[in-house]
């Protein structure tokens, strides 16, 4: 592993150009409030701009910089191995309307982009799902055979751009990658250009929807001590705030690893190819300024919160890389995190369980490009006054599919209550012993006054300590090593070693703990560890 390469910040984020914005100050009311910045929230605030809506969209750091800020950027119809799927859990006609709308939403961002003229490095590419081994070849056929039925250009192939063999692949044509910041960043101008409002460092604290006869109903509280009153509410938070239908129940967590370097353009694929082999690969590249290629390689999926070893899942996708494209020079490296419904189906639409007027998308499940931009869609009609145009197919409060896959909803809230509970009852084993033999950059879960406390020995021997217990819903978080963060296993969210939350559905920070009771009398000297 290259040692002077960190997990940091994406390519997308190091090199797109965002215009700042204050965080709210005083109080204010707004027609429609999105919350959240990726994708799906900018997506549907400029949908509403463009209809003559008041929006305000409020963004708990910086703009773009969560999910979206650390995707591959593809624009496809083709989600690994998806049709099958849905034929056989939710019917062919489900099937149709997922590749139509997912395909309309992939011409939306097209033509979006070219209405207003941003420069994103947009290129048609078509999307490949492989296979190696012979014995995923079947189920790719089959794969192809739904993906045709549903009414997508697809065909079975058994070549590829990749410079290594593949069994068979699934094909489709004409669709496209691009990078997602510089879109963002021409939405983020275009909503500006309409009146729209944008405040970043502003995380919402709480929602009130008990407005009685008031035109502005909801209520939202915010960290800065300014509040929004608004007739619409917008939760586009990658995973949903104030979750009165329990919607995390029907969802799972996963994050992916990523690392990018220069390639000669003559080893460009010419294409964007996923398998799920080998702990998934995924594979794309974005022009560079002096001509050559960023291959940008996503792999090594986890659930957070579980303690993986990231480094060496680095170091896995890095050698991959080298291996197969000659004169790979790693560059970045980050991670991308996702959450999937257990019925494979996205939820967008109305919150159930609230007074109508608020509005959640969610659930992408790592394709969250062309989600996001039909997120944008659906919500703007339904603001609107108008029909979902998809009939139903992504609404949140849908029973029968979700009935339908009751066994991957009962192991989601199986594996949330293992953690919760269990993890809080199994034995941290000694803090002090735990804390000594605890290297610089590391981090270790122990028991301290009778409560689970994690610890971080920084780069320079220091120890740092924060409550265990994820301020959402009580999980026990684990350490990121590569990322040096804390994660929840249940929910994904995600803190730093000072406690301060990087990502929800969490609201607050970890209590900050006294690290002096758990010092060693002999702490590592320089060099150990």
């Amino acid at each position: 592993m290259n040692e002077r390469v960190e997990t940091g910040d994406s390519y997308w984020m190091r090199t797109a150009s965002l215009p700042s914005f204050e965080p709210l100050r005083e109080e204010a009311e707004a027609d429609v409030v999105v919350v959240g910045s990726g994708i799906a929230g900018l997506s549907t605030a400029w949908e509403l701009a463009r209809a003559g809506r008041d929006v305000m969209v409020l963004e708990a750091d910086r703009a773009a910089g969560g999910v979206t800020g650390h995707t591959t950027g593809k624009l496809t119809a083709l989600h690994t191995a998806a049709y099958h799927g849905l034929r056989e859990k939710h019917g062919d006609d489900a099937a149709r309307r997922y590749a139509a709308s997912q395909s309309a939403a992939l011409r939306h961002v097209v033509d979006t982009a070219g209405e207003l003229g941003i420069d994103c490095a947009l290129e048609r590419r078509p999307a490949l799902t492989y296979c190696e081994g012979a014995d995923g070849v079947e189920a790719l056929r089959a794969e192809a055979e739904a993906a045709r039925a549903a009414g997508l250009d697809a065909s079975f192939v058994t070549d590829s751009g990749l410079p290594f063999p593949v069994a068979g692949a699934v094909r489709v044509e004409d669709q496209a990658q691009f990078h997602p910041l510089a879109y963002l960043g021409g939405l983020v101008d275009a909503i500006v250009a309409r009146g729209g409002r944008i405040h970043e460092r502003t995380r919402v604290t709480g929602l009130d929807e008990d407005g009685g006869d008031d035109p502005r109903p909801c209520r939202l509280t915010t960290d800065t001590g300014a509040g929004v009153s608004a007739r619409h509410v917008v939760l586009a938070t990658h995973h949903p705030v104030f979750d009165r239908a329990l919607l995390a129940a029907r969802l799972t967590q996963h994050r992916d690893l990523v690392v990018a370097g220069a390639v000669p353009a003559r080893l460009d694929p010419e294409g964007m190819y996923i398998t799920k082999e080998g702990g998934k690969r995924s594979v794309r590249t974005t022009p560079l300024p002096d001509g050559t290629r960023l291959l940008i390689v996503t792999g090594e999926v986890f659930q957070p919160g579980t303690g993986q070893d990231t480094e060496a899942g680095y170091a896995r996708l890095e050698e991959w890389a080298g291996r197969h494209f000659p004169g790979f020079a790693l560059s970045h490296r980050w991670a991308a995190q996702d959450n999937a419904a257990t019925d494979d189906l996205p939820l967008i639409g109305r919150m159930p369980g609230r007074g109508g007027n608020v509005y959640v998308a969610t659930g992408f499940a790592g394709w969250g490009m062309t989600g996001g931009a039909l997120a944008g869609t659906i919500v703007a009609a339904l603001v609107g006054g108008g029909a979902d145009p998809w009939d139903g197919l992504y609404d949140p409060g849908r029973v029968g599919s979700v009935l339908r896959t009751a066994p991957a909803l009962a192991k989601a809230q199986w594996d949330t209550a293992k953690h919760a509970v269990k993890d809080r009852l199994d034995s941290l084993g000694d803090a002090t012993e735990a804390v000594r033999g605890l290297r610089r950059g590391g981090g270790t879960v122990v028991r301290a006054g009778g409560k689970p406390c994690a610890v971080h020995r920084d780069d320079d021997g220091g120890l740092h300590a924060v409550s265990a217990v994820c301020t959402h819903m009580g999980c026990v978080v684990a350490f990121n090593p590569a990322e040096r963060t804390w994660e929840c296993p249940c929910h994904g969210s995600r803190f730093g070693t000072d406690g301060r939350l990087l990502q929800g559905p969490a609201l607050q920070p970890l209590e900050r703990m006294d690290p002096g009771e758990l010092e060693p009398d002999e702490p590592p000297q320089p060099g150990e560890g």
